[in-house]
């Protein structure tokens, strides 16, 4: 599973992959500053190495520092970790290159065509912080594009969760224009005075995400749905399924793991019944699915997923 994440990362050949040399203007070089942005789990596995070889290399090289959130420890709405890379404007864009470079070498399959590699990062902007890359009608951004040759997209501001304060920014492209891309965008990051508090707390997900599983007596029998406490950013309701007993080992995961990667995925809060606490007329214990619509529905599916998977074999 971990390869279909990073494969989706990486759709070009890594055999010709040249460093990017950056060439922060006059008076920038020597700036602090610092980046963030999101890896799979295998891929944070792979900038760390063994025994932080591969990260304390890559901080040997750059100067920069390399920090990353802990296994589990997701961006809301993603099972992808942060990695926060602070240092000088320059120091910095080495230790991104540095790590995308790798990435292309060990995740991307070699198909036998002879172009160079695409990939995509996702960078993590505090929404204050968005208008100075898009500009007046969209013309920052536009000429961003145009001299990098990259791809840039932002997400939308109605996307977020209540609490976050942050948008991802979307690079593609080869590792040379989505390096030229990032460098564009660091500048003007490097600008924006409020830009630089987001530092102080660069993983601070964990409320917004999740917040905890929770096992106990909930709702009544029959697959049932009601309305939640609204507020305008998100109409919240809750649907209850049931899933034989035996099988909502596989719901829950070792440790709880899976149903935290479903209810990070999903944005829904998920909650199960307790041990005996069945639906009506059945031995389907309950599983109460709580979010926006949307989120119920990716849940619900997950879930099922998750159970068919094993009566399939």
């Amino acid at each position: 599973m971990a390869m279909e994440a990073t494969e989706s990362l990486h759709n070009g050949s890594s055999s010709e992959v040249q460093h990017y040399q950056s060439s922060p203007p006059p008076g920038n070089e020597e700036r602090t500053t610092h980046l963030r942005f999101l890896l799979s789990n295998a891929e944070a596995g792979s900038i760390i190495g063994k025994g932080g070889s591969t990260v304390n290399d890559f901080q040997s090289q750059s100067g920069a520092r390399i920090q990353l959130s802990r296994n589990f420890e997701y961006f809301p709405g993603t099972s992808d970790r942060i990695v926060m890379v602070s240092g000088t404007v320059g120091g910095t864009l080495k230790a991104v290159d540095l790590i995308l470079t790798k990435l292309l070498d060990e995740f991307y399959v070699e198909d036998g065509i002879d172009v160079e590699p695409q990939s995509k990062i996702r960078l993590i902007v505090p929404n204050s912080s968005c208008g100075g890359i898009i500009g007046k009608g969209g013309l920052i951004i536009k000429s961003l594009i145009e001299d990098s040759q990259a791809g840039i997209k932002i997400s939308p501001q109605d996307d977020f969760r209540p609490g976050l304060h942050d948008r991802l920014v979307t690079v593609t492209g080869t590792l040379g224009g989505q390096m030229r891309a990032i460098e564009l965008i660091l500048l003007k990051l490097v600008e924006d005075p409020y830009y630089q508090q987001s530092a102080s707390a660069p993983f601070a997900y964990t409320a917004v995400a999740y917040n905890g599983i929770n096992y106990g007596l909930n709702g009544v029998g029959g697959k049932y749905q009601n309305n939640l406490a609204q507020n305008k950013e998100d109409r919240n309701c809750s649907v209850t399924i049931g899933v034989a007993d035996e099988r909502i080992g596989l719901v829950v995961g070792r440790g709880g793991r899976t149903l935290m990667e479903i209810s990070q995925l999903s944005g829904a809060r998920i909650k199960i019944s307790d041990r005996g606490d069945f639906m009506a007329g059945t031995s389907d214990r309950k599983v109460t699915i709580t979010g926006p619509q949307r989120a119920i529905h990716v849940a619900e599916s997950m879930i099922s997923r998750k159970v068919a998977s094993v009566s399939e074999r």
